[in-house]
């Protein structure tokens, strides 16, 4: 399961780099997305994929008596599923107001403090 999963997150960064190195800010937003839900995935793997029961201790015991699942990288994921949403939101508020301050969302047409390479001096 782990090799499936290594895979999926080889593929998932693969597409996001591509997306990122797009010159459309939109596709860039998407590539972000993407790598975000790609270390989701990472860090998800890194807790090991073993069934368990919930990590619960027993009333009197030190540990707990079955195999239990990792609480850690699940509250890590969960985190990181939070603030990459608010990030999303973020970035596609300040992508649609660029949007309707330039009217383009090509990032080599935004050039609002750089003059334009063919004007002359």
């Amino acid at each position: 399961m782990e090799t499936l999963l290594a895979v999926t997150v080889g593929i998932l960064i693969g597409a996001a780099v591509y997306l990122m190195l797009a010159r459309n800010v939109m596709r860039f937003i998407f590539g972000l997305v993407l790598i975000s839900n790609a270390a989701n995935l990472i860090i998800f793997t890194a807790g090991r994929l073993t069934p368990g029961a919930p990590p619960l201790i027993p009333e009197g015991a030190d540990a707990p008596a079955d195999v239990v699942a990792n609480a850690l990288p699940q509250a890590l994921v969960l985190t990181a599923i939070v603030i990459g949403f608010g990030l999303f939101a973020f970035a596609l508020v300040l992508v649609f107001r660029a949007y309707a301050t330039l009217g383009t969302l090509e990032s080599d047409r935004m050039r609002v403090a750089e003059p334009d390479e063919g004007a002359a001096p």
